[in-house]
């Protein structure tokens, strides 16, 4: 419940809370006066109380894993078996943690399942577990285990110098981000963290007599010998530690594969990026392209894309990926670039042979969604007309200024300077006006000469609400269109997500709205990437519009149900034929953006109990 209410800034109901954690409000309300003022209710519901919860942050950011619950003991057996090279004995553990030999033992299995594809494993004599094989591999569970352990999987300096008594941690990156940018690197802000992270284990298990075997193989290259130098005499400077060849490459490899890119333009790749790698983004690139109608195919993008997959594909042959912070909220947000994304990974892994987490993919989406915006900002500039009476020259000024401070958000498409302007015949998505507007009020902000601060935001608030129209009036003939009274289906339950598509898809089946070719094609999304895009919604499809007409087959739950690390009640199992190829951009993000609004989905959940109060609630969504 704090973790939850901590991700929201308002108020949060106690029924929102009960449907969040599959509870009853009255269990709400003791977990409330457990937190005790953690939390503060009201009469809209509860929220974080931010001095209390920081405080509470920072004294239980550093304290020793307990071992009391599951969790914590799987966390502190690991640990043991991690520190001690000759095994831990289970019945003294048992003893120490005050729990039964039964339970250790059951908690040994967990964390075998835990070594699962990590090259470590668990082997037992007699009263002994010991843990064996490669030092690289124990450091990377050390890590992985800090990761799970921290709050919402956000990796913090303090809190790594807190836990592994690497004091001089946030002087080390200040130091190490401005000799990156003295190399002419660029530096992902969002992956160094996770990359202090690996030096605090190293640093820790070095001075444990924990060292890497000497590195063979080929040669370094000059780059990378240079970048592990210039670590050795940071490190040297601020730990005190020499650190020998092979750990210094080991963390100069971690940097160049997640933290640092070349400042490379397109004619100066060849010394970063191999043919055939281009080539491959190349094609994947355009098959993206044609097959989600949107222009990708740009040398500079292609570049930097390329740069990263390198790094990429390095990274998932050592199964050690990136952790990025903003993937729901990317997902969530950003629908269709993520679905791009996703596209865009599955292409990489079939080339690759290699295997793409949501964390990497939300990496590949903030490269195309960053150049898609650029793209897009003079598109979704909403056509207005300024009305401003001609006075020395007053109107010249005020445009001057609407371009300077709105220049993206507005295409201003004509001037009327007139005292006796025609307003019915102004043809404008928006009017700015600095008489009165002779009672045309729709889409009409009346601003003043000298263009305010508060004009500026009122005119971004009309500009907002008048894309949000414009999206929405675009999607809700074609969405209605889409449904189907057979393919309506309400407090329909299946025991996971693959089931649940598998049982859609035999309706749709049945409906000559799609093959079973597309079925598997969904499940194999599905196992991609979740398709939860939001709390309360899950959008399961095929990356290929090859169904036999556009459908979609929509469930209605009262009772949440598990789908990836989500719990949705609206599930909508959507399927594009290649001639709705046009509509699936705009659709599919439109659907997912009327879906966010939780108030509203609740609503619906409420009060759709049939096929027609199901489209009257949509239809008074779409158009609230």
């Amino acid at each position: 419940m704090l973790d939850i209410l901590s991700r929201r800034a308002a108020w949060v109901t106690a029924a929102e809370l009960a449907h969040d954690l599959g509870v009853t409000s009255r269990s709400i309300r003791s977990y409330a006066a457990a937190l005790g003022e953690l939390v503060e209710s009201g009469p809209t519901g509860y929220r974080v109380k931010g001095d209390a919860y920081a405080a509470y942050l920072a004294d239980t950011s550093g304290a020793a894993p307990a071992a009391g619950s599951p969790q914590e003991r799987l966390a502190f057996l690991a640990r043991r078996l991690l520190d001690e090279p000759d095994g831990i004995d289970v019945y003294e553990t048992a003893e120490s943690l005050f729990v039964s030999d039964s339970t250790i033992e059951s908690d040994l299995t967990r964390v075998r399942s835990l070594l699962a594809g990590t090259e470590l494993a668990l082997d037992r004599h007699g009263p002994v577990a010991q843990l064996t094989g490669p030092e690289i591999a124990r450091r990377k569970l050390i890590s992985r285990l800090f990761r799970d352990e921290t709050r919402q999987g956000v990796v913090d300096v303090s809190r790594i110098q807190e836990a592994f008594g690497s004091q001089g941690l946030a002087a080390f990156k200040s130091d190490l981000v401005e000799m990156l940018d003295a190399r002419g690197f660029f530096v992902n802000e969002y992956g160094i963290n996770d990359v202090l992270l690996h030096m605090a284990v190293a640093l820790d298990r070095v001075a444990k007599d924990r060292v890497l075997p000497a590195a063979g193989g080929a040669d370094a290259g000059e780059a990378l010998r240079g970048l592990a130098d210039d670590l050795g005499g940071l490190v040297r400077k601020h730990f005190g530690v020499e650190l020998d060849p092979t750990e210094l490459r080991y963390l100069a490899i971690l940097l160049r594969t997640r933290v640092i890119a070349p400042g490379a333009r397109a004619d100066s790749v060849a010394e970063f990026v191999s043919d055939e790698d281009l080539a491959v983004v190349r094609g994947i690139v355009a098959r993206a392209s044609t097959e989600y109608l949107v222009d990708l195919r740009d040398e500079d993008f292609i570049v930097r894309l390329t740069l990263h997959v390198q790094n990429l594909v390095a990274r998932a042959h050592e199964n050690t990926y990136s952790r990025n912070p903003l993937t729901r909220s990317i997902k969530s947000s950003y629908p269709m670039t993520y679905e791009l994304a996703v596209y865009i990974a599955s292409r990489l892994q079939a080339a690759e042979g290699i295997a793409v987490n949501d964390d990497e993919i939300a990496y590949i989406a903030m490269h195309v969604g960053a150049y898609l915006e650029q793209q897009s900002r003079r598109r979704d500039a909403v056509r207005t007309a300024v009305v401003c009476p001609n006075y020395y020259d007053m109107h010249i000024l005020l445009r001057e200024k609407l371009e300077s401070a709105l220049g993206d958000e507005l295409d201003i498409v004509s001037v009327i300077t007139s005292t006796d302007a025609d307003w019915s015949a102004i043809d404008a998505d928006l009017v700015l006006t600095t008489i009165d507007p002779r009672g045309r009020r729709e889409n009409t902000v009346i601003v003043q000469p000298f263009l305010t601060e508060t004009d500026v935001e009122h005119i971004r608030q009309s500009v907002a609400r008048i894309r949000r129209q414009r999206r929405r009036a675009g999607i809700k003939n074609e969405l209605l269109e889409y449904f189907d009274e057979s393919l309506f289906l309400r407090n329909f339950y299946a025991r996971d997500a693959i089931t649940m598509i598998r049982a859609l898809g035999d309706r749709m089946i049945a409906a000559d709205a799609i093959g079973s070719d597309y079925v598997e094609q969904a499940v194999e999304r599905e196992q991609m990437s979740s398709t939860a895009f939001t709390d309360t919604l899950a959008v399961p499809h095929a990356m290929t519009m090859n169904a036999k007409r556009t459908a979609i087959a929509i469930v209605v739950n009262d009772t949440a149900m598990d789908w990836g690390d989500a719990r949705v009640n609206v599930i909508a199992f959507i399927a594009f034929s290649e001639g709705g190829r046009a509509a699936f951009q705009t659709v599919f993000d439109q659907f997912v953006e009327v879906f966010s609004d939780r108030e509203a989905v609740l609503g619906l959940i409420r009060r759709a109990d049939t096929f027609t109060a199901f489209i009257d609630e949509l239809v008074r969504i779409i158009d609230a």
